[in-house]
């Protein structure tokens, strides 16, 4: 897939979809909502009864049939039984009515629809460090679900908005998902402007997160992971604007509506607290997690890299390697330098190509760089083996016929 066009055209999904996304609000609320509070206001198999909630749900299938032929997502099927589960799991009372998406965009980002299906962006697994932050993540967006947000959003818009412009806006989402559906990412963006509507208040936000926390403890995850993982996402985009040299931007909705992300980090911190309960075992469950993400990681750090943001993918790598280098991180470390092509960066890259290769989990593309590299510097026979064991791991590789002319 043309990652140029993701970056191209993701920043319109993000623009509408950033407003109902994982961790994306409108602020920190002036007071904190206590989870202790929080109770579902919808139970399993719940429809709506009133007549503009069933014409918004009849709106949404419409969008929702057309999120499910978009060509952007990624339906491995054993990644999508495990993410099914997951939000089976922490998705509260309505959770098995729910329904998951996986869209192949390298962005930070969950949507929640509100008929109660979700998006959310290959960014965010690879993000995650274990299952108890993605759990956070789809439990948040659950909240605004179990809470009835959208709906109530869409009311309190009516009431301030022209009901001429709304219609407008509706019919041209529902009319570009009743067409011709073929499932481009730019068609998949323009279902960004009907999230434009649901913009939740602070209030709200701070609810969905602490549903979010109160579904994450009582199922077995330890809570303190919602704010980890925010501390993380603060992380990266400080560590991409100094590489910028630039203040730190609000980035595709990241930080869009956060005037202050750490004193929701402190928020989700006293949250985290008051639901664990003492004694109790919780399991970030990392190991489950890094398996059923392992058909996709490589083509997650891929993605990322090839956005060429070296501060954010060299904190993003670093971030992940907490849990233990591998071979597969550190390829990637090296191609973030390969791929800046600033000077000496190529010297960077082959030291970082050489560390790789030393893992036995070394990815074939990690032989190839290495060989290319000794060859370069006039370690010819030590880059024809390199090569040789690249050819040996993809025998049948597009550019096999000339790494065979190279080492003959």
């Amino acid at each position: 897939m043309c990652l140029r066009c993701v970056e191209l055209n993701r920043r319109s999904l993000l623009v509408g979809g950033g407003v109902a996304a994982a961790s994306l609000t409108t602020g920190v609320a002036q007071a904190r909502i206590r989870p202790v509070d929080m109770q579902p206001l919808i139970g399993p198999g719940f429809r709506p009864t009133d007549r503009d909630e069933i014409g918004l749900w009849q709106q949404m299938a419409r969008v929702e049939e057309e999120v499910a032929g978009s060509n952007i997502l990624i339906k491995d099927p054993e990644v999508i039984r495990y993410l099914q589960n997951l939000i089976g799991t922490v998705g509260g009372p309505a959770a098995k009515d729910m329904r998951i998406y996986l869209a192949r965009i390298p962005e930070f980002n969950a949507v929640m629809f509100p008929s109660g299906f979700s998006v959310i962006f290959s960014g965010l697994l690879l993000r995650a460090r274990n299952e108890a932050q993605l759990a956070g993540v789809i439990a948040h967006e659950s909240g605004h679900f179990l809470r009835r947000h959208m709906i109530r959003s869409w009311r309190d818009m009516r009431r301030k908005t022209d009901l001429f412009a709304i219609g407008a806006m509706v019919a041209g989402v529902a009319g570009g998902a009743t067409g011709v559906n073929t499932g481009d990412i730019t068609q998949l963006a323009q279902l960004g402007t009907i999230l434009s509507l649901f913009r939740y208040s602070r209030v709200m936000e701070a609810e969905a997160d602490a549903m979010g926390a109160r579904l994450l403890a009582e199922n077995g995850y330890p809570a303190i992971e919602m704010s980890n993982t925010w501390e993380q996402l603060i992380g990266e985009e400080n560590a991409s604007a100094r590489h910028r040299r630039k203040r730190r931007r609000r980035r595709g909705g990241l930080f869009e509506t956060h005037p202050s992300p750490e004193s929701r980090l402190a928020d989700l911190k006293v949250s985290a607290a008051e639901v664990t309960v003492p004694g109790r075992l919780y399991d970030s469950r990392r190991g489950r997690y890094l398996q059923a993400i392992s058909p996709i990681r490589k083509m997650l750090l891929d993605d990322q890299v090839k956005l060429n943001d070296p501060g954010a993918s060299q904190y993003l790598i670093e971030t992940l390697a907490r849990d233990g280098w591998n071979g597969l991180l550190r390829f990637y470390e090296a191609e973030v330098w390969r791929l800046r092509n600033r000077q000496g960066d190529d010297q960077r890259a082959a030291a970082g190509y050489a560390i790789a290769v030393a893992y036995p989990d070394a990815p074939p593309e990690a032989w190839r760089w290495h060989g290319l590299s000794l060859m370069k510097a006039g370690r010819r026979a030590e880059g024809r083996m390199a090569l040789s064991r690249y050819l040996s791991m993809q025998p049948n590789a597009a550019d096999a016929p000339f790494i065979r002319q190279m080492i003959s």
